[in-house]
């Protein structure tokens, strides 16, 4: 294989893509241990990987803003620090207009990208060497983790250890800390996260039965909640808390991802709908119970004695439509009762014990 010294992953997706690629970083570090390895990703996503200890630099992708000549100005100068970095691998993990661009506008001696679709022939002068087919890992790949991996096994980077890690950053655990200290939790104590919202609301589980879940969390296992989120979700959340009867606290929107990250590492388990939690938990090794509605979880994450997949009991799951006829609304999380949740949740929690 090629020696490089200085190598750039371009990962410009959302952020359970983000936690997924960190196998494919590992990989890339095991098969070039000498080389600076770096990501190139949206901001802020790149705060889960501030403690990565494979990687050299994380580079957030420019939010241009203000008047046209300043955003122009503002995208000038982040190509000249690609350029000036003198990157001599890119590895592009999408396929994505932008993220193809960039990777040209690198200049770096060798540029690796997926194959083009039809009308897309202009994004062959992007990359040195396209990836037209690379067949998926053995079973015991993580699946998520297999989609980026994929890419870099083709050149030739592999890593025997597919689980997806984050590491804690000490000053984002520091601050956890802290946040729980105000709800007047600890570290060691025992309480739960979920995330009850998420990005597209035909994933979402009803706020009442969530709220059923977090009354009998308390009721039986004496467990305060955790609600976490984004600030846009901060609103439903406090909702979701109104009327419960057990302890509970609304996080959402006033962590950063480093934050989160550390704070759901710190909780006795983590329950949520499909979004990029449920990734972010496993990655810092916390035991999850995930609501799987439309979507096909098989194709993301493992279902193992520490994570727990529960799924409406209907013919039509996963059906991998964005609701009933498109139509945002999921009947088969509707008619998904607590009691079915509860179950796995019960048998999470035994395992604890």
């Amino acid at each position: 294989m090629t020696e490089f010294c200085n190598i750039l992953i371009v990962q410009l997706g959302d952020i359970g893509d983000v936690v997924l690629t960190t196998p494919t970083i590992r990989a890339v570090k095991e098969a070039q241990p000498d080389a600076r390895v770096s990501i190139l990703v949206r901001p802020p996503f790149g705060d889960l990987l501030r403690a990565d200890p494979n990687l050299h630099e994380i580079i957030g992708l420019v939010k241009s803003g203000g008047s046209v000549f300043h955003a122009l100005g503002e995208q000038v100068r982040f190509i000249r620090r690609l350029r000036q970095a003198r990157y001599d691998l890119v590895i592009h993990l999408r396929t994505g207009d932008r993220g193809s661009i960039l990777t040209l506008l690198t200049g770096a001696r060798e540029r690796v990208g997926w194959g083009v679709g039809p009308g897309q022939n202009w994004k062959r002068i992007c990359f040195t060497r396209v990836i037209r087919d690379s067949p998926p890992g053995p079973p015991t790949v993580h699946p998520g983790a297999n989609q980026s991996l994929r890419m870099v096994r083709a050149i030739g980077m592999d890593t025997a250890d597919s689980t997806p890690r984050l590491h804690i950053a000490p000053a984002d655990h520091a601050r956890a800390v802290e946040l729980l200290a105000e709800c007047g939790l600890t570290p060691d104590g025992q309480w739960v996260t979920i995330n009850p919202c998420a990005r597209w609301k035909y994933k979402e589980w009803d706020g009442g039965k969530w709220r059923e879940v977090m009354d009998r969390l308390w009721e039986a296992h004496r467990l305060s909640t955790v609600l976490i989120g984004s600030r846009e979700e901060a609103a439903a959340c406090d909702g979701i808390i109104a009327g419960c009867k057990g302890r509970a606290f609304n996080l959402a929107g006033k962590t950063s991802l480093g934050e989160l990250a550390a704070l759901i590492a710190m909780s006795t388990l983590h329950l949520g709908v499909d979004s990029a939690a449920p990734h972010i938990a496993a990655a810092v090794g916390t035991p999850t119970v995930t609501i799987h509605g439309p979507t096909d979880w098989r194709a993301w994450r493992v279902a193992d004695d520490r994570h727990r997949m529960v799924t409406p009991a209907m013919d039509c799951v996963p059906c991998h439509r964005k609701g009933c006829d498109d139509s945002g609304r999921s009947l088969c999380l509707e008619r998904l009762e607590v009691a079915t949740v509860m179950k796995a949740v019960e048998e999470q929690l035994q395992k604890k014990t």
